[in-house]
């Protein structure tokens, strides 16, 4: 299999675990299992959106959803007996620190389930801790080997957060940070990961401010002949005006072939159908019109 993936991808991202059980529920480990049934309902919910953008319009080629094990087992099922793209999380939930969610057993897990991507969440800042850095890089090209020695791809969600200091340049304004600092942060991590082994199909990447931003993003994540490799949007949870700006300038590179997006299109919907406001027909018909709208927003 060549590195890399060659169709447009529109993910509906609802691998969240975490951030589910705290903000939407209320909830903290150990998690009851009347709350554990909400969650599996409530990421059902955002299937069937899924599943009614297909029947409006959404191409199946390039529609997908990113969803875990812990909550959404059933819902992946359904995914890949529908033949729909699936992606599936490896790590664990809410760490700091990339790690197996399953341990040395991972393995087993991503052949069960077979998605069609093997999906990492990696918080990683090239000037910041060194040994937590290569803790990581060393067990993410340890998963990027098993995958593509067995023929699976490999979607890497990067997040680069802000050291003190790279946040004290900015003034302290985050968005100074997203805008000035963080493009060329990216691209020193992508080119530390290529150089110790780690080989995404797919960038996932923080929406950036600038479309020359992205194609430097574009450009480290192909150079040296890894020509098929592209990048995707994240949504980040942000407000969906900021969300419609980045697939814009995004759309705008080449290389830049879609996105993945969760909270900013489902939260609100569900926590009106969690607090009664809106029926479950309600919240599966809006997350689904946002959803056409952020493939709408990317293909304009």
């Amino acid at each position: 299999m060549n590195l890399g993936y060659d169709k447009p991808l529109y993910l509906l991202a609802f691998d969240h675990r975490g951030s589910f059980e705290r903000d939407l529920f209320n909830s903290s480990t150990p998690i009851s299992d009347e709350v554990h049934a909400r969650i599996v309902d409530a990421k059902e919910v955002i299937y069937e959106a899924f599943a009614l953008a297909l029947t409006r319009g959404v191409s199946a080629d390039a529609a997908g959803i990113l969803v875990d094990e812990q909550y959404g087992a059933g819902v992946a099922r359904k995914a890949r007996g529908a033949g729909n793209v699936l992606a599936m999380p490896v790590e664990k939930s809410g760490q700091a620190e990339f790690d197996f969610e399953f341990a040395d057993d991972f393995g087993s897990h991503i052949e069960e389930f077979d998605p069609t991507f093997a999906k990492v969440l990696v918080r990683y800042n090239p000037d910041g801790d060194a040994a937590l850095n290569a803790r990581q890089a060393e067990r993410l090209s340890r998963l990027s080997n098993w995958l593509h020695g067995r023929d699976r791809r490999f979607l890497f969600e990067l997040l680069v957060p802000a050291t003190t200091g790279q946040l004290s340049a900015a003034g302290g304004d985050q968005r100074r940070y997203d805008r000035e600092i963080r493009p060329d942060l990216v691209v020193r991590v992508i080119e530390a990961m290529q150089d110790r082994g780690v080989e995404p199909d797919i960038w996932k990447i923080e929406g950036l401010d600038s479309a020359a931003a992205c194609s430097q993003v574009v450009i480290a994540a192909r150079r040296d002949g890894r020509d098929g490799v592209c990048c995707i949007v994240l949504g980040r949870g942000a407000d969906e005006a900021q969300v419609v700006e980045w697939l814009g300038i995004a759309a705008s590179v080449p290389g830049f072939d879609g996105f993945a997006i969760g909270r900013t299109l489902w939260e609100e919907p569900l926590i009106d159908l969690i607090t009664g406001k809106v029926d479950r027909g309600a919240a599966v018909t809006t997350i689904a019109d946002r959803y056409i709208e952020a493939v709408e927003g990317f293909t304009a």
